[in-house]
């Protein structure tokens, strides 16, 4: 097994874990293991279509959201050109110690199962408190009807539902990474 898809089956085990408080079961991590050789695959085939990608490692996979309906869902809006952004709390970021993203940073978006949909390329990263997020952003992210009172609602309880188990609390003035980008390849 290369290293590359050992630090693969890694990080979705740590993502399942930390981002899947509706289902932490061991049938959906294993189901996710074995959908590794799909994040493979299309990277490779990614590749070898863009052979002058500066980054030639298969780089982090993961799906949005902390539940099936909602994580494959996001998927089909990246695949259909509807979600173009994504908003993590800079809280996930020091809570997990992990660096924050770049500009050109890519990825492999899958679906809750792991099935590799599409690779994106981060276009411009923003830190934006939570209750200055805009309409234009809350549309670009591209979920439920588009609206601002959506986009709040739906990440207010997301964000509290990760800050839960540790015991912290969502606080309107918290940073969000807001992070666009762009499809750069389609399984």
């Amino acid at each position: 097994m290369s290293s590359n898809i050992l630090k693969q089956i890694t990080l979705v085990i740590f993502i399942s874990i930390i981002s899947c408080k509706t289902d932490t079961s061991k049938n959906h991590i294993i189901e996710m293991k074995e959908n590794l050789e799909s994040v493979e695959n299309l990277w490779n085939n990614f590749i070898e279509t863009n052979p002058n990608n500066t980054n030639k490692d298969i780089p982090i996979s993961f799906y949005f959201c902390d539940n099936k309906i909602d994580a494959d869902e996001c998927a089909e809006l990246v695949i259909k050109g509807i979600k173009r952004a994504t908003a993590t709390s800079l809280w996930w970021f020091k809570k997990n110690n992990e660096q924050l993203p770049k500009i050109g940073d890519q990825y492999i978006i899958t679906d809750w199962s792991g099935n590799a949909k599409a690779v994106i390329e981060a276009t411009k990263i923003e830190l934006v408190p939570y209750n200055e997020i805009t309409s234009e952003f809350a549309e670009i992210e591209g979920e439920g009807d588009k609206s601002l009172e959506y986009w709040k609602k739906v990440h207010k309880d997301y964000y509290s539902r990760e800050m839960e188990p540790f015991n912290e609390e969502f606080d309107e003035n918290m940073i969000i990474v807001c992070e666009q980008f762009k499809v750069v390849y389609l399984k």
